[in-house]
């Protein structure tokens, strides 16, 4: 089973001005990462846009990740959706185009109850492709508490978690349940601030948002904190922090698309219904980025 570690990118959708999707510009984008050294990348999720995405979109999406990083990184593709029968579909759709592992996250605004989780994840594991667990109560409505999630991870096909709960009790009660057993299951911060205390606590690494713009620092902080070395870890963390902060001031994935277009990466404007990001934010985000990139 296909086992994950390190820094993961949750890869933007770069658009056009008229907001058509820049299929050559997310071509360079894969590059930029796989020339830095990321560990692996993850398309279609929330920083993606994929709710606004259409499904011929995605296709040429997943097509250019799963061509350009084969055989040198893991292609986690996002194929979660409310509804059950889309979410296998479009997990099949991922299996079937060659990605290594979807990202399937908690059923939104139906807030389901545990019985219906536990179904519900199920279906997409029985797809045949790896399943990582996105839980994000902040966007869905509906955690996924400690005890849940050990159930969880013994279904067979799910092999981790992307945790953003950002309730670094609940990641360790996560982490704690599979420690003194055979059974491997990741967990990987979906929080880029939480980053280094989730390693330090045991985890498995981090799907990053700002590793879009810094993969290789992100990468370095990474690889320090699962090698034992967390003054370097620390060291990064609080220089990377101020870009954190700035890059989560308004909703992702405005300000890191912000930010990548000002550092003259491909990016664009957000679809409808992300607006823009506001001036005053804008120049707090050109300062932020003076100060802390090359």
């Amino acid at each position: 089973m296909l086992r994950l570690k390190g820094a993961f990118t949750a890869l933007i959708t770069p658009m056009k001005d008229n907001g058509d999707v820049d299929y050559e510009g997310f071509h360079r984008l894969v590059e930029f990462q796989l020339n830095a050294g990321i560990d692996g990348l993850v398309p279609l999720g929330t920083t993606g846009e994929n709710p606004t995405l259409d499904e011929d979109e995605e296709d040429g999406l997943i097509a250019i990740a799963v061509k350009l990083a084969h055989g040198r990184v893991p292609v986690i593709i996002g194929t979660g959706s409310n509804s059950t029968k889309h979410t296998v579909k479009y997990t099949q759709r991922a299996k079937d185009m060659g990605a290594d592992a979807a990202l399937v996250v908690t059923p939104y605004y139906n807030k389901p109850n545990d019985a219906g989780l536990l179904r519900h994840f199920e279906a997409a594991a029985g797809v045949g492709l790896p399943i990582v667990i996105y839980n994000i109560a902040s966007r869905t409505g509906r955690n996924i508490n400690a005890p849940l999630m050990q159930k969880l991870s013994l279904i067979s096909g799910i092999i981790g978690v992307k945790e953003a709960s950002g309730d670094l009790n609940q990641m360790a009660d996560i982490i704690a349940q599979n420690r003194d057993t055979d059974h491997e299951f990741t967990v990987l911060s979906g929080d880029d601030a939480l980053t280094v205390p989730l390693l330090a606590l045991g985890g498995d690494g981090v799907i990053s948002v700002i590793s879009n713009l810094v993969p290789a620092k992100v990468t370095a902080l990474v690889k320090a904190g699962l090698s034992g070395d967390f003054v370097e870890a620390r060291r990064l963390h609080y220089e990377l922090l101020p870009l954190v902060k700035a890059a989560f001031v308004e909703t992702n994935p405005i300000p890191i698309k912000a930010a990548m277009g000002l550092a003259g990466l491909p990016a664009g404007p957000t679809r409808l219904p992300l607006g823009p990001l506001s001036l005053e934010n804008e120049r707090l985000l050109r300062t932020t980025l003076e100060a802390t990139t090359p």
